[in-house]
């Protein structure tokens, strides 16, 4: 993967010692590929590297935002 990686907030995933990490990923498979907003999860607080991640295009952030309220509201 490529791209220009900008970091825009990290917070405490509950319950554990990890983080999850949200950041910007400017061209991510190449040249001309569109932008996605990224999520990481790390179990652990001094991983390098997330366990998990997701990448989100910016076509697609509000439908999963509302998705996500959704999913909020069943909890």
């Amino acid at each position: 993967m490529s791209g220009t990686v900008t970091s825009i907030d990290e917070m405490t995933l509950s319950g554990t010692k990890g983080k999850i990490t949200i950041s910007t990923i400017a061209q991510p498979y190449g040249p001309e590929s569109e932008s996605v907003a990224s999520i990481g999860i790390n179990l652990k607080a001094d991983a390098d590297e997330p366990e998990w991640k997701v990448h989100i295009p910016k076509s697609n952030i509000d439908q999963v935002i509302e998705a996500l309220q959704k999913a909020k509201e069943t909890l």
